[in-house]
């Protein structure tokens, strides 16, 4: 990807943020990182960052829309039709990862994220790459 980085995430759980934050910002070199603790008003919030992310990463159980309720209100939006959406979750059974790809999500990354794997996973998602591939 010709331009850096700009990631969302939305996340509620305060260790998952700042895990992420760490791995993102301090192992990974990337500055521009913002992070949503709900999805409280989230397409105002969304419209309301600059730059505008080309990375949205989505905790599937976060009040009050869940992550498939987000990822749907992406699909409405044309200007990030090209924005790789993926969905952070702990629920990773054959039958979930299945439910996430059939609903529209770019990629998967497990939780809890692993120190080593996640910066590899998040360079292949820039790069276009779908990671689907959920064992460690």
């Amino acid at each position: 990807m010709s331009s850096k980085p700009v990631i969302l995430y939305v996340e509620d759980d305060i260790e998952s943020r700042e895990i992420l934050r760490l791995l993102v910002t301090n192992i990974m070199g990337i500055e521009n990182l913002t992070i949503f603790e709900d999805s409280e008003n989230f397409i105002e919030r969304l419209h309301a960052l600059e730059p505008q992310p080309n990375l949205i990463l989505l905790d599937i159980h976060v009040p009050p829309y869940n992550g498939f309720e987000m990822l749907k209100m992406l699909h409405e939006l044309e200007e990030f039709a090209d924005v790789p959406i993926v969905a952070l979750t702990a629920s990773v059974m054959n039958e979930e990862v299945q439910q996430l790809q059939q609903a529209g999500f770019d990629s998967i990354i497990p939780k809890p994220l692993d120190m080593d794997k996640f910066p590899i996973l998040i360079r292949q998602i820039l790069q276009g790459s779908r990671v689907w591939n959920v064992i460690y």
